[in-house]
């Protein structure tokens, strides 16, 4: 029984997260239909993540099995083309080993978080972002961002749905840089509690606006209370950006995801 991995890209905009929803469209619903309808096998497909309602994906991996064997480059075509018109692509496909599994065998993961510094309304960039229309201070963001990385409770920056067992997490990396009216928020990690991501840049936004001091992160996170919480950043402007694995060269997914492990 072959074990084929994929990445995919998708516009968040029009689904409920990735995670298959009774009567809501998602992504895992819209490629198990595709494959269903190519193999004639009703599979499961696992991804290295899930993501909320309007989250978006540059590169997430998943894996599913099947009971014979396909030519992974005509099962891609051929699961893109019933795909269309839904805006979710397979940009990569390959046959993998048995034991690799996309969420569990993953040791990293890593999001990009995007927001436009502007008056004018967002149109190409429309879902796609964050407005913010008041000047932000990006380096007084990367600044107070510090404080966030590393071994923390990030109670106060947890879902209060998060299923996770413990809100204990190492945070790898948070940088924020800007680029003319575009800040960008990096955050890298084995994993992250459910809204993490989007909790850290709403409080993050806060610092950039002068609303909050680096003191009033720091205060947020020791307080190990949702209720603390600043602000929880839309989903717009998050991106699933890639995942990384334990010699996941190779499986070639370095170039497709923009993993650089």
């Amino acid at each position: 029984m072959p074990r084929f991995a994929l990445v995919l890209e998708w516009d968040g905009t029009p689904f409920f997260g990735f995670q298959r929803q009774p009567r809501q469209p998602s992504v895992q619903a819209a490629v198990e239909a595709a494959l269903l309808a190519v193999t004639g096998e009703a599979v499961a497909v696992h991804a290295a993540g899930r993501t909320d309602t309007g989250v978006h994906a540059r590169g997430m991996p998943a894996h599913f099995d099947l009971s014979r064997d396909f030519a992974p480059f005509r099962l891609s075509e051929a699961i893109n083309a019933l795909l269309r018109p839904q805006p979710v692509a397979v940009v990569d496909c390959r046959v993998v080993a048995d034991d690799w599994h996309a969420r569990f065998s993953c040791v990293g993961r890593a999001y990009e978080y995007r927001i436009i510094n502007r008056r004018a309304p967002l149109t190409l960039d429309l879902h796609r972002a964050w407005r913010i229309t008041r000047p932000i201070d990006a380096d007084a963001m990367h600044d107070a961002a510090q404080l966030l990385v590393g071994s923390h409770d990030f109670t106060t920056f947890r879902s209060a749905h998060c299923q996770a067992k413990s809100p204990i997490r190492t945070l790898d990396r948070l940088d924020v840089r800007r680029d003319g009216d575009r800040v960008m928020i990096t955050a890298a990690a084995r994993s992250f509690l459910h809204h993490q991501v989007r909790s850290m840049v709403g409080c993050l936004a806060l610092v950039g606006q002068g609303m909050w001091t680096r003191d009033d992160l720091a205060a947020a996170l020791a307080a190990k209370d949702r209720c603390k919480l600043g602000l929880n950043a839309p989903p717009d402007g998050l991106y699933f950006m890639n995942a990384v694995y334990p010699g996941e060269n190779d499986h070639g997914f370095q170039h497709a995801t923009g993993i650089d492990a």
